[in-house]
């Protein structure tokens, strides 16, 4: 991404009163959501200047490159900013498992028995 893409990207991006901004991961190959997590200006900034994304944890209030330490790389592929420039959805191609479990995908680890009455119409 060029310095003046990066820059029209965090004009437009609309964080939160915390500064953050949720983002949506999904995987390019399968195009499955793989997690949701937290960036601010400076981890967006890395994340499309390095291609590998990096999110500010809240609860340790650090940056984190996904990957440094488990391999398991997210690597960009594309992404966007929903209408209201709220929250950023990444598309990325994933090394391995993206939870920190070793789930393939964060989702996975608590499904909900959802049993309902409901029916498409």
């Amino acid at each position: 991404m060029s310095p003046e893409d990066l820059k029209a990207a965090l004009d437009l991006a609309s964080f939160g009163d915390d500064g953050l901004l949720p983002v949506i991961v999904q995987e390019e190959a399968s195009k499955a959501v793989l997690m949701l997590a937290w960036m601010d200006a400076e981890a967006m900034r890395r994340t499309f200047t390095e291609g590998l994304v990096t999110f500010w944890s809240r609860s340790r209030r650090e940056y984190w490159r996904k990957g440094d330490t488990s391999g398991n790389h997210l690597h960009v592929v594309a992404a966007a900013l929903d209408c209201d420039s709220d929250t950023l959805l990444l598309t990325v191609a994933q090394v391995e498992a993206a939870c920190h479990t070793g789930a393939h995908a964060c989702f996975e680890v608590n499904p909900l028995p959802i049993t309902g009455e409901w029916s498409a119409q």
